[in-house]
């Protein structure tokens, strides 16, 4: 349980060991600080209702190596489609698919818009006329047979430990914490309240449109709203909750603009090879940025003493 106190008329939270996966040290006590900070009457102050914490998924809240998770899905899915439909060999993200393009994979996996948009594009027209319950089984059996090159675990065990024990923190400063990822906000959405404890209306990511007709919700061959990715992310919050957030967390530069908009800019740097991986592609500009503007800056090597679940 945690402990309110009142000392002097400021009300405190007394949490020093909830953050149990976190090393003591400069990047946790700047956590501690600014959310007490947020709290006391003053300066720093945030009203309850503007409490508003977003964070990136891939590479953020679990694993996005040797490439993210929506991804490793849909090229097996895409496989499978062209193999069956020859008319798609010269169109992407087929193409690359059956050549193994490296340089497009990377793209994709660096989360370069136009990578994206072709894969979010081709998503929309696998998917579309099927029903929510019908997309959420493929995935579920996804989950449930594939599991990453360098664990034995399952994807959804690769969760980062020390991201679910700040949401916790978060949730008891009365901060509504919301995922917002450049991937599919259905594939979020289908594990979202079993493994990060969020709420499925609090993920917010690309996503199609549906029609509802004769009784049945269906998918539909078109995006709404564009593309959360970059000012994609802001927008994509805002449209959803409103508000700008005022905590942000982010790991590479599509998550530039959302740590922008925050007062507390959370940036997880992957520095670990041994227990995770070491990789700074798709991260050198908000890493100049967070040096620069002084973000709080996360080593996975030396912050944390745990990465995953189990």
């Amino acid at each position: 349980m945690f402990k309110i106190e009142n000392r002097g008329g400021m009300v405190l939270i007394s949490n020093a060991d909830k953050l149990k996966s976190w090393n003591d040290g400069f990047i946790k006590q700047s956590i501690l600080d600014f959310l007490n900070s947020s709290i006391e009457k003053g300066r720093d102050y945030v009203k309850p209702e503007d409490r508003i914490a977003t964070f990136d998924n891939d590479g953020t809240l679990w694993v996005e190596k040797p490439m993210p998770v929506q991804l490793n899905f849909v090229f097996r899915v895409f496989a499978k489609t062209v193999q069956n439909n020859p008319s798609l060999l010269d169109k992407q993200p087929y193409k690359a698919i059956l050549k193994r393009d490296e340089t497009f994979f990377k793209m994709a996996i660096e989360q370069n818009p136009e990578a994206i948009m072709a894969l979010e594009d081709a998503m929309a027209r696998e998917w579309s006329g099927k029903t929510p319950d019908e997309f959420e089984a493929e995935v579920k059996e996804f989950f449930a047979k594939v599991k990453p090159e360098k664990f034995a675990k399952n994807f959804t065990e690769l969760v980062y430990k020390p991201m679910l024990e700040l949401f916790d923190l978060l949730k008891t400063y009365e901060y509504r914490v919301f995922v917002c990822s450049g991937g599919g906000r259905d594939f979020m959405r289908i594990i979202s309240e079993e493994t990060w404890g969020i709420f499925k209306e609090n993920v917010i990511g690309s996503a199609p449109n549906y029609e509802y007709n004769n009784g049945t919700l269906k998918r539909l061959d078109t995006i709404l709203g564009g593309l959360a990715l970059g000012p994609g992310k802001v927008e994509h919050i805002f449209s959803q909750t409103g508000r700008l957030p005022v905590f942000a967390g982010g790991n590479s530069d599509i998550d530039v603009e959302m740590l922008e908009s925050a007062k507390f800019r959370l940036l997880i740097n992957h520095d670990d090879d041994e227990r995770e991986y070491y990789y700074e592609n798709g991260a050198e500009k908000i890493l100049t940025i967070a040096k620069e503007k002084n973000y709080t800056i996360v080593s996975m090597k030396n912050d944390w003493n745990e990465i995953f679940l189990k």
